[in-house]
């Protein structure tokens, strides 16, 4: 191989460079309700607290406001006018901002795994590539979801948010090589979660607009919801009668100029406070709360509210493995459209990128070292310096050099799991989180099956235009082992294991969850267990993750748990007309 090749490689392992896209303007919400949390009075009453403005959080809080009144703190600010997020074409771009305003505040697990989690309204569905699918029947039986209520609210988040993608070349070539090789069968378009190949959901919509759960806020009662953003809660209330329960009553927050805020509940049992903070956020509040395990949060001089020791605990991350395909020809600028699920527990996916001559590629790509996703450098030692010089290599390169696409693998559930701790009482830092990635063997073992999977897939005929037939699949493996600027370990045979290349490559899609899980730490109403008028509805609730992707089962859920929780107040029937917009 000659030396363009192995910079070929070294840089497409560092990211596939998005080129720009002209878009019309997108046109923005008016929400009356939403402002500035430095507005906000000293001290507030409602029958509703929402604690984040994310993928569950929106459509809670929307659902909510139909018949009660309701404060939507969010500690980020508006997606809105925000190109990076809504366009296609810049995806990543907002993940590779390191700033402290950034909507994508960075965090790397004790793993050594570079992760980011969402600062801004709408959450994590600002951020992500965007696929939209439903859960397994059998998730949704085992959750103790009622199917019907589920499917309804599915469909009132899909009105707004999902999309059916048009697949162009390179797409549709990875989903002819899935039905090639066996993963049958074909369910073409579908939001359903069925065995075999099919076409998924998008929230990018024919023009390359991203909408975020930020928009199901259009079903909101403007006169019901307040919306406050740069909103930063630091803790939730509680108050103790007697030898009952504590009680969660009312909230903490400050705004971007440090100015303090309270926000109570109205005085009525019912009423209650909704953590939906994130699989960081959530189990993060719980213990500046008082919520956790003593011993821990004694160490951190915070008053005990009740001692939780499973607070934090089953953190789990879908560990992601890619293999880069360079391609003789152009390919389309995509996200993620097409997905295998196979019968051994491994999700195939694909995304693609494109240079145009002449133009300059952004390079905000899905594997992007600005963005963290660094395959070429094991995890620990996935540094700053490691990055920088990743982007450095990548800049001098020839646009040439990242004409192809990634085609990966992720696991089902998974099985591996870790726990989160604090590091300080400031909630604005990153707790420590460990994933565990590939703890349990039968993580790998599903690793292997889903690396070898994507073989075949580089191997069929479908796929044989945007190959290099003298690139093998052994060749791209082993030059990710040896390429010049690689700080994997060397091995010394001939071909490196599908094991250690799962174990060196391994990086996040950001479907972590965990750390306020049902029978846990919460009921399967998103109660929390001892304590009285609080409630945790988002991913960290999960014990696995739901479907191949999860932001449409997270919206899903925060419209579900509002139809449920208005049912319970209002009776059945009443409140499904109440809520139906």
């Amino acid at each position: 191989m000659g030396v363009w090749w192995w910079k070929l490689f070294v840089a497409a392992l560092a990211g596939i460079l998005f080129s720009t896209q002209h878009c019309a303007s997108q046109k923005v919400p008016n929400y009356t309700f939403m402002h500035n949390a430095t507005t906000a009075p000293d001290v507030s009453y409602y029958d509703y607290i929402v604690i984040g403005g994310g993928t569950a959080g929106c459509p809670l809080a929307a659902t909510l406001s139909q018949n009660y009144s309701v404060l939507l703190l969010e500690r980020g600010g508006s997606p809105y006018g925000n190109p990076n997020i809504s366009d296609l074409a810049a995806f990543g771009a907002a993940l590779s901002d390191t700033s402290p305003t950034s909507p994508a505040q960075r965090f790397i697990s004790e793993d050594g795994v570079i992760n980011s989690r969402a600062r801004v309204l709408g959450g994590g569905s600002c951020l992500n590539a965007g696929f939209y699918t439903r859960a397994s029947p059998q998730y949704v039986r085992e959750a103790g979801w009622d199917g019907r209520v589920v499917n309804e609210s599915y469909e009132w988040v899909e009105k707004i948010v999902a999309f059916e993608p048009q697949l162009k070349q390179w797409q549709s070539s990875v989903r002819d090589g899935l039905i090639e090789i066996g993963v049958v069968p074909n369910n073409g378009f579908t939001y359903d979660h069925i065995d075999g190949t099919k076409v998924g959901g998008t929230i990018f919509d024919q023009n390359g607009f991203r909408h975020t759960a930020a928009d199901l806020l259009q079903y909101a009662k403007p006169t019901g919801i307040t919306l406050l953003l740069d909103a930063t809660v630091h803790r939730i209330l509680f108050r103790v009668k007697d030898r009952s329960k504590p009680m969660a009553h009312g909230v903490v927050f400050r705004d971007s100029l440090g100015r303090r805020h309270k926000a109570y509940l109205k005085p009525d049992p019912r009423n209650e406070i909704i953590v939906s903070a994130g699989a960081l956020g959530s189990p993060q509040l719980l213990m500046l709360s008082g919520i956790g395990p003593e011993e821990h949060l004694k160490a951190h001089n915070i008053r005990i509210t009740l001692d939780q020791p499973l607070v934090g605990q089953g953190m789990s991350d879908n560990p992601m493995n890619a293999i880069f395909v360079p391609s003789p020809v152009p390919v389309e600028i995509s996200l993620i459209e097409v997905v295998g699920i196979t019968t051994f527990g491994t999700y195939i996916e694909a995304a693609s990128g494109e240079n145009f001559a002449g133009g300059s590629p952004k390079d905000y790509g899905m594997f992007s070292p600005k963005i963290g996703q660094l395959s070429t450098v094991p995890p620990k030692q996935r540094t700053p310096e490691a990055l920088a010089k990743a982007i450095e290599v990548m800049e001098t390169l020839d646009q040439a050099a990242f004409r192809g696409g990634f085609i990966l693998e992720k696991i089902m559930g998974p099985i591996s799991s870790g726990h989160l701790e604090l590091r300080s009482r400031d909630p604005n830092d990153n707790p420590s989180v460990t994933f565990n990635y590939f703890q349990d063997p039968r993580d790998l073992q599903r690793c292997v099956q889903g690396l070898s999977t994507v073989e075949k897939i580089i191997e069929s005929k479908a796929f044989s235009p945007f190959r290099y037939p003298n690139m093998p699949v052994p060749v791209l493996l082993n030059m990710t082992a040896s390429a010049p600027v690689n700080l994997l370990p060397k091995h010394t045979n001939s071909s490196l294991s599908l094991e250690q290349y799962c174990k060196d490559t391994v990086m996040t899609i950001w479907h972590y969850h965990g750390g306020c899980q049902v029978a846990k730490v919460v009921d399967r109403d998103y109660k929390v267990l001892g304590v009285d008028a609080l409630r945790v509805i988002d991913g960290s609730t999960f014990n696995y993750s739901p479907g191949t992707n999860p932001q449409a089962t997270v919206m899903m859920l925060g419209r579900y748990m509002g139809v449920k929780i208005l049912s319970e107040r209002l009776g059945g029937a009443a409140a499904a007309d109440e809520t139906e917009q």
